[in-house]
Order: C-alpha cells, then structure tokens, then sequence
C-alpha cells in the first residue's frame, strides 16, 4: 500500500500498466477512463479524495486501480476512476480554498479562482466526456459512487447519501448500497453543490456519497472495517453477483431541514465531538443567528454533519427524520 500511496503522492500513477483487455486514458491528472473490449451497458464513476485529508477511500481506490493493473481484477463495463482534490490530497488538507464538494453544478463559478474551482470544472468536464464515451455503443445505465470519511464520530459506522432528485432510485441501486454494508441510507430532499449531486441532475446517474469511518492519515486505516464497499465495487465493475449482506438491513433517513449559516455571529448550541445520528430532545435550541434560531423538531431530531466552523453561506449541520423505506428498497 506505501508504494501505490507514493505513486499517487509523486504523480507517478499515469505509468501503470494496464492489460491489453483494457483501454485507459487519462482524462486529466488523477482521472483514469479504462474500457473494456467487449461491449457493456454500465458506466461506473468511482471517486475519492474530493477532500483531500479522506485518506481510507483513496486507499481502496488504489487497491482496486492496482488489482486491474495487474490483471486480477476482470472489468466488464466502463470505469472512470476519479482521485479528486490532488493538491490537498498530497497536502493532508480537505482543501487548500474552497470546498470542492460545494462547488459543483456551475457553483465554481461564483467563487475566487482557485485549486478547487478549477479542479471542479476539470472534473465536471472528465465526467461528460466519459458519459459521451460510454453512451458510444447505445445509452447505458449510469452509476456514481463518491468515497469519503466523516470528521466525527457516527451512531452508524457507514451510511450512504443520496443527492435530492425527481423520481425514485431503482431497486438494484438500493441492493447495491445494501451489499455496501451501509449502516444508514440518507436521501437529500434539496438540491446541492455536491459531486453526486452534479452526476445525479446533469447525467441521470444514480449517484450515492458513501460514508466510510473517519478520517485518518494514510496507513493508519483498517480496510477490513470496509469490506463490504471494497467487494461491491470490484463485482458492479465485473458485472458479478454483489456480495451477501451478514447484518440487519440499514436504516433510512430524510433530510427534513438543512440549518446554512448566513452571518458570522452563528453559535450551534452542540458539543463539538457530538456523533453524527445522534437523537436531541425536541425544542432544544440548536443553533441561532441573529435573524434565525434552529429548533429541533420532534420528528426530525436526528443531527448529522454539525459543524459552526464552516463558511458563511455553507450548511452547518443536518436535522433528519427517520422514515420508512421507500417501495424500491428491498429489505
């Protein structure tokens, strides 16, 4: 695992060989297109790293990068390969000065030029042209997986996120999220700047941003904790069977309310090492500003991502209300 790191830390990733099998491309610094020689009817984008300090999703995507270099892993349908945020990536930083994964959709162009607002226009750009490429054969289904770790501790060890979008999810998707080991399923009832989000409206691509643990420095991860996440990519790209699922099936949530900070004197009324998932008492005052307080509902009383630190502007947490799974979720 120390050479695939520094290969990608040393921008030596680009020569890798690839079995003849294969077509790779890279798309931009970071980004791998492989195709195989048969024909298929999926394009899977696979990506990590849009915060750069996320290490344990980067070091099951170079696991998964080295298995097909090398021969052992078979791919029966397109793949996009996406290494995100490379300069906070080799930094150890989430990002050097936007948050990438707020500035896709356009929303890079709101902002100061800068690390991320121009990797977020490559990215957007990659993403097209492989979905141009993929469709060459006939339009294909479309699949997107973001990898990330969370900066605090969870009630639920891995849980999914899926971007707002009209129409449902199809039931495969859910059985693959299923097949993820997800602990916790959460869909998002607004639109955002996410890289899922982007894929999701622009693409029609069911998308998901899994959460995977927190975050660590590179080698100090336990990837047997993400098996499961491991093993479902490697047979969605090999078009084999998911693995079996061993535990209870994941719990699911909505977004019922997101709480954006807008002006400077903010205060979230939370321990800052609350574990996201966590229940508040209803009518507990969570956050204020001085045009707005936050009250918690009791429907909705589960907080997720709660963070005052972020920018004005940006979303400082999440109220989510337990629901019952949609019809196309299997159990």
């Amino acid at each position: 695992m120390e050479k695939t790191v520094n290969d990608l830390l040393h921008c030596k990733l680009s020569s890798w060989p690839f079995p003849a099998a294969m077509e790779a491309s890279w798309l931009a610094d970071g980004v791998l297109q492989l195709l195989p020689q048969t024909p298929w009817t999926q394009a899977t984008v696979v990506s990590a790293g849009i915060h750069g300090n996320e290490t344990a999703p980067i070091e099951i995507l170079l696991q998964i990068m080295q298995a097909l270099s090398e021969g052992k892993q078979p791919l029966s349908h397109a793949l996009l390969l996406v290494f995100g945020n490379l300069p906070a990536i080799r930094a150890g930083r989430r990002y050097l000065h936007n948050d990438l994964n707020r500035l896709f959709g356009g929303r890079h162009l709101a902002v100061a030029p800068g690390n991320e607002s121009r990797r977020a226009a490559e990215l957007e750009g990659a993403v097209a042209a492989f979905f141009a490429t993929a469709d060459r054969q006939g339009q294909v289904r479309r699949l997107h997986l973001d990898l990330h770790t969370a900066i605090r501790g969870s009630r639920y060890r891995q849980f999914a996120l899926l971007p707002a979008r009209e129409g449902e999810y199809d039931a495969g998707f859910y059985a693959l999220l299923q097949a993820s080991d997800m602990d916790a399923i959460v869909r998002h009832t607004e639109p955002g700047g996410t890289f899922t989000h982007y894929t999701s409206e622009k693409f029609g691509a069911q998308s998901a941003t899994l959460e995977l643990g927190k975050v660590l420095a590179f080698g100090e991860n336990d990837l047997r904790l993400f098996a499961g996440t491991d093993a479902t990519v490697r047979a969605l790209i090999a078009d084999a069977a998911l693995p079996a699922r061993a535990k209870a099936p994941a719990d699911y949530f909505l977004v019922q309310e997101s709480i954006i900070k807008s002006d400077s004197d903010f205060t979230l009324n939370l321990d800052p090492k609350i574990d996201n998932f966590t229940a508040l008492p209803a009518g507990y005052e969570i956050a204020r500003q001085p045009d707005k307080t936050w009250v918690v509902p009791a429907h909705a009383p589960y907080i997720l991502f709660p963070n005052a630190g972020v920018a004005t502007g940006q979303r400082a947490g999440l109220l989510l209300k337990s629901a019952a799974p949609c019809l196309s979720l299997p159990a």
